[in-house]
């Protein structure tokens, strides 16, 4: 099997700067669903004091996770926000008191087998901090310690502008060397395989030097092409290995984890500082000055682009994430959250979409997509609102990476289409559950 993708314009402007930690902004806006799972429950209240990693909410649920205070100051509020995928959640508002002041109660967390590991992960607020948000303890709780062949460190970094993994590969490479020590002791797993594309020569270089001096570990240097950090796309591309549908890494063996994520876990276990602080690319044609910046969780998009010198053209369109998979902000008051790797403001040339024109059955979509779905087919179904064939069709495997869209020369809407198919398909088949 031969999984297809597309090239894309790299623009990795920021790849040579090291991030630049900003000054706290005056408020910061932490919303209850940064992760994918139930939103976490706060635990304080207006006028509460903070610190920088105090608890602020804990997890509601099984797949959910804690958050904690980025800035010492004083809550606010607790008021509503509008996420980007157009919900209202809870958020804290916390007005910074500038000193960033580390709450006395830190310390490094008590490990000595795999549950106090998974606890101590569980307890540090970790997502997967390459833009998927799911709750990191999860992937390794197991019964069987034998399932976990193979630990997948993802270091593609494939979508435009993005580089906030490369500069932890660059400036971290102690950190993700420990973590890569602490799963083999607490996981057992024995072989690591660091994925990255062929882009990146220096990340490659220095991820080389340490898979030579750490027994197990391997650099896969892949060919730059969208969407090779595709969780799916690479561990094919990794090894062979095709996860089948409706299944998870773990069912072909594999632990697939981002590279910034493996040294965030290190960098806890060492000090106790849970997920307070995010290095975010801040790039895009309406940006000045292009950076990478190191920012509390809760800062919003105004403040760091302030933080870049500020705007040559008033934004047209704000992304969380790369222009392929990134999503709209509602606005410039939007905060950063856990996992959000880049910040990009567009101009309104760059903003502007194409005009669309009628499908001519060229195919394209049909050969770039990295798991040979049919966007036309699947157009139509929705057209019709056939949830048989969107079933049949496979639209619930759709990984929503853009590729149909971007090489579509009509233009079409494909992976907005594809979006709402599942949202169709879902349906139906609660549907189906609930025996209506």
């Amino acid at each position: 099997m031969k999984l297809h993708g597309i090239h894309v314009p790299h623009r990795k402007n920021t790849a040579q700067l090291p991030p630049v930690r900003i000054a706290p902004p005056k408020t910061v806006v932490i919303p209850m669903s940064m992760h994918i799972g139930r939103p976490a429950k706060p635990v304080v209240k207006r006028g509460d004091e903070v610190k920088v990693g105090t608890l602020i909410a804990q997890a509601d649920g099984y797949i959910s996770a804690p958050i904690h205070s980025s800035v010492s100051g004083k809550v606010q509020k607790i008021d509503e926000i509008t996420i980007m995928n157009g919900s209202k959640v809870p958020c804290i508002l916390i007005d910074s008191d500038g000193l960033q002041t580390p709450d006395e109660n830190i310390t490094p967390p008590e490990v000595h087998d795999l549950d106090s590991f998974i606890d101590a992960v569980k307890n540090s607020g970790s997502v997967g901090l390459g833009g998927a948000g799911f709750p990191t303890f999860v992937k390794f709780v197991t019964k069987d310690l034998s399932v976990f062949k193979y630990v997948i460190i993802n270091a593609a970094e494939c979508e435009p502008y993005i580089t906030s993994d490369t500069r932890t590969m660059l400036d971290r490479t102690d950190s993700i060397k420990k973590g890569i020590e602490a799963l083999k002791k607490y996981l057992g797993v024995k072989t690591f395989i660091i994925g990255i594309e062929d882009n990146k020569p220096e990340a490659i270089a220095k991820m080389k030097e340490l898979a030579a001096n750490t027994d197990g570990v391997s650099v896969k240097v892949l060919p730059a092409m969208y969407p090779q950090g595709g969780e799916k796309v690479l561990i094919y591309n990794c090894t062979g290995k095709i996860v089948p549908k409706g299944g998870l890494p773990l069912d072909v063996g594999a632990i697939v984890i981002n590279v910034t994520t493996l040294a965030f876990i290190a960098e806890y276990l060492e000090t106790g500082m849970p997920l307070v602080e995010k290095c975010v690319t801040v790039d895009g044609s309406a940006v000045k000055e292009p950076k990478n910046v190191i920012a509390p969780i809760g800062t919003t998009f105004a403040d760091l682009l302030e933080a870049a010198g500020g705007c040559k053209e008033d934004p047209a369109k704000l992304l969380y994430g790369g222009p392929m998979m990134g999503i709209t902000a509602p606005s410039a008051d939007s905060p950063i959250m856990k996992n959000t790797n880049a910040v990009i403001a567009m101009g309104k040339k760059e903003a502007k979409p194409p005009r669309t024109t009628a499908c001519i059955n060229c195919g394209s979509c049909i050969n770039h997509c990295p798991l040979r779905l049919d966007p036309r087919e699947i157009a139509l179904a929705y057209k019709t609102n056939d949830a048989e064939a969107l079933e049949k069709l496979c639209v619930d495997l759709c990984m929503e990476c853009g590729c149909c869209s971007y090489i579509c020369p009509a233009h079409r809407p494909l992976v907005q289409t594809n979006k709402l198919s599942k949202l169709v398909l879902r349906q139906y088949q609660n549907s189906k559950k609930e025996g209506k």
